[in-house]
């Protein structure tokens, strides 16, 4: 069986023909059935699949293959793919089927990828532990009876159990990085705009953006530079430049890295978690990087303002969810508004009800000002305190999350409780810059422990470079 590292050696070994890319397929498939317990893959696409490994095989042979030829690539399970089911692992669009294909995936297939299936996670990237899903929870492979984190949580365990070789998931809030953190991968979200959002289900369209999971950041480089750049389709994707990123990695540039005192030393951070992120303050400090701690004062406003703006965005776009257009219709309606009360209501899991609920009330009339107007405000106070900060220092650091992957049920019962464990991770998502979540070691219980870096906009090249260093 092929053991994959990177795909630059994953490249050598295809032009030397120590493997193929059908085997490869071959046995991420039988991977994929061994390890279905942890319930990562909502569906596997072995036709498809099978066939692109022909396709990229004969390209190999002619030597015209692209910068991503036979490289194994699952797909959160909201973002689409022409032909084949997406259903952001929800009821209401059980069955659907996508007409066309998103921009990354047009990309990533343009460099000879194979997409091997769609991968669970919350209900429409709501959530942070995978346990939100329409389809069941997915199950951490380093322990079983903890957490993978979310939303994209089947992605970040494809990768971390080796059921391909990297996967995409998208990040409203910490999606892609707290995951990432759980299962000691690689996870970056890119800055707002870098990358188009054409044919990502939309949780909250300021907010969202597709990035990589991967082993390594050399791949998330490699991914990121193939995925990035203007669309046509999508008016908020940037048409500034992309950069160099895989050329640029190995500089050993020297920064200025600030970290916020109050995530570090939060009361509620584990103490394990806060003396591995000083361990790693500490070693860049002797690697000849300048690192201060900095003031940041609305930490604690940090979650309210990201749920007051997200929920109210997810009322709106979820709205088009109604059992006329498309996906689930109830078959107990009897006329048009029992159509939209009664397919909504059962179409929808437990969690996104209670969002939509919540964000219909705070864009309600006379409440509007007090809580969507005000959260704006303070998105606004939020992003000039951070890119002050960036104008004097290159990179923000701070742990991933406060603690490791939690057990199933710990924090499901109070939904304030899961909510806080976005703390450090919705910040990025709120200004817009971009952030990677490391491993940064590992816990006494076994877990990974994971460190996050933001940088400024579209300064990906540096963030990535920083992060390669660590």
């Amino acid at each position: 069986m092929y053991t994959f590292t990177t795909i630059h050696q994953l490249q050598a070994d295809l032009l030397t023909k120590n493997v193929s890319c059908r085997q490869l397929v071959e046995e991420a498939i039988t991977a994929i059935e061994t390890k279905k317990h942890l319930n990562a893959f909502l569906e596997v696409f072995n036709e498809s699949a099978m066939t692109q490994a022909k396709l990229v095989d004969e390209k190999i042979g002619s030597k015209t293959a692209g910068k991503l030829a036979g490289v194994i690539i699952g797909l959160k399970d909201n973002i689409c793919y022409k032909g084949h089911k997406v259903s952001a692992s929800s009821k209401i669009l059980e069955g659907f089927e996508s007409l066309y294909s998103s921009t990354v995936v047009e990309r990533l297939l343009a460099e000879d990828a194979i997409i091997i299936g769609r991968l669970n996670c919350d209900e429409f990237a709501m959530g942070s532990s995978n346990e939100n899903s329409a389809y069941g929870k997915v199950l951490n492979p380093l322990n079983e009876n903890t957490v993978p984190g979310g939303s994209s949580g089947g992605s970040a365990v494809a990768v971390a159990a080796n059921l391909c070789h990297v996967a995409l998931g998208s990040d409203t809030g910490g999606s892609i990085r707290q995951p990432a953190s759980f299962t000691g991968t690689v996870g970056l979200k890119p800055t707002y705009g870098r990358i188009s959002r054409w044919g990502l289900i939309a949780y909250a369209s300021s907010f969202d953006q597709i990035g990589p999971i991967t082993k390594t950041v050399d791949d998330a480089a490699l991914l990121l530079e193939i995925m990035a750049g203007a669309d046509e389709y999508d008016t908020t994707a940037s048409r500034k430049e992309v950069g160099k990123y895989v050329d640029t990695l190995p500089e050993k540039k020297l920064y200025k890295i600030a970290y916020l005192k109050e995530c570090v030393e939060a009361n509620g951070l584990d103490p394990e978690v806060k003396a591995k992120t000083l361990e790693a303050l500490d070693k860049l400090t002797k690697n000849g990087h300048a690192v201060t701690g900095v003031d940041f004062p609305y930490l604690d406003f940090l979650v309210p303002t990201y749920y007051v703006l997200t929920t109210a965005e997810a009322s709106s776009n979820l709205s088009r969810y109604d059992g006329v257009h498309f996906g689930y219709r109830s078959p107990n309606a009897t006329d048009l508004e029992s159509t939209y009360k009664k397919t909504r209501s059962e179409g929808f899991g437990k969690e996104v009800k209670r969002r939509i609920m919540l964000g219909t009330f705070v864009l309600s009339a006379g409440y509007y000002d007090a809580y969507y107007g005000k959260a704006q405000k303070v998105r606004n106070k939020i992003r000039k305190k951070t890119r002050d900060i960036l104008s004097q220092y290159d990179f923000i650091v701070t742990p991933s999350t406060p603690g490791t992957a939690f057990e199933f049920g710990k924090n499901s019962a109070d939904p304030i409780k899961m909510y806080l464990e976005d703390i450090f991770t919705v910040q990025a998502n709120i200004v817009g810059c971009p952030a990677i979540s490391v491993p940064n070691g590992l816990h006494s219980n076994g877990l990974p422990i994971g460190l996050q870096i933001m940088g400024r906009d579209f300064e990906e090249v540096d963030l990535l470079n920083i992060a390669k260093q660590i």
